[in-house]
């Protein structure tokens, strides 16, 4: 490709990138009483949505059935032309039909409308002509149109599929907004990536605990602070009072600190060369909470205690890394 050539495919991309970001600002000025009537009706309703579209509008159907179901409204795509053979059972009187298309007049939508209706679901119709046969039959309906195309041939289906699937984004959120769905809610729906891991997994889950859990009394030496740390493999003790509260930590580094000075390791006392103020998180803070703590004070390890500063576990780098977390 010549230099000249280079130019134009570049020129021409990024006349592509403003006429769709045109439609998309654009749209945001068609949003009126109607979009409040199809949030209206989805929030009234005791059954799913069904989302339908033919060709381009069809992806753009999928897309938005994907997006509702992940954000708290229970949703899936039918081919409207399967519908009409025999799809079309899959839809109850309880349920909202959102069909999408352009013209409003795509043929394999409009046969099937009136058989919708018949069986008493709701209609929501999305297209780029509010005079059409779907916007006159639906029981709200979203105006998507667009100036034109980003086509050169003001043909192919580019700036009105991104705005469909704009507007459909815009009543997800704003169902998401009004069902009070929250970023947990969204990470159940999503416990296989790495969001849900973020926003599921607790310190409690990846805390050791119990006889995994590196401990000894105040009064240790440093004798029995290392045969712990090496029993429990974590690089770090925790040293406790009497009641079973935290007292210090004593780690690797501090170890490191305490041999550059004169040091008999069979007498010297923990007290003398543990940490006193420990770093520590609470059992039910989440996991990546803690990776945020770790990374902000350059540490790898914490300890976790309760409300009376009781110590129940303890965790490192590795176990978040092993959890998925980081």
């Amino acid at each position: 490709m010549n230099s000249s050539d280079s130019s134009r495919s570049i020129a021409l991309a990024r006349q592509v990138i403003h006429i769709e970001a045109d439609a998309v600002r654009r749209l945001a000025d068609q949003i009126d009483d109607q979009f409040v009537a199809a949030l209206s009706i989805v929030l009234n309703s005791k059954g799913r949505v069904v989302v339908m579209g033919m060709g381009k509008s069809g992806h753009i159907a999928r897309k938005i059935a994907a997006t509702l179901a992940s954000t708290g409204t229970a949703a899936f795509f039918v081919h409207p032309a399967e519908a009409s053979h025999g799809d079309l059972g899959m839809i109850s009187q309880d349920d909202v039909v959102i069909a999408l298309s352009n013209s409003g007049e795509s043929a394999e939508i409009t046969t099937i409308l009136p058989l919708i209706k018949r069986r008493g679901a709701k209609l929501i119709g999305m297209s780029g002509n509010p005079a059409s046969t779907l916007a006159r039959e639906s029981d709200a309906h979203l105006n998507a149109s667009v100036g034109k195309e980003a086509c050169p041939h003001n043909l192919a289906p580019t700036a009105s599929t991104t705005a469909a699937l704009a507007l459909g984004d815009a009543l997800a959120v704003a169902l998401l907004d009004a069902r009070g769905f929250t970023a947990e809610d969204f990470a159940r729906t999503h416990p296989g990536g790495s969001l849900g891991r973020r926003l599921l997994v607790h310190v409690r889950d990846v805390m050791h605990s119990g006889s995994a859990l590196p401990i000894v009394k105040l009064e240790a030496s440093i004798k029995e602070a290392l045969l712990e740390m090496t029993r429990k493999g974590l690089g770090m003790t925790a040293a406790i009072d009497d009641a079973g509260r935290l007292a210090g930590i004593f780690t690797d580094g501090d170890l490191r600190r305490a041999l550059e000075k004169p040091l008999d390791v069979h007498t010297a006392k923990l007290a003398d060369l543990m940490t006193k103020s420990p770093k520590f998180i609470g059992p039910d803070q989440l996991a990546v909470e803690a990776v945020e703590k770790m990374q902000d004070m350059k540490i790898n390890g914490l300890l976790v205690v309760d409300e009376d500063q009781k110590l129940v576990g303890a965790l490192n780098m590795h176990d978040l890394l092993k959890a998925g977390v980081v």
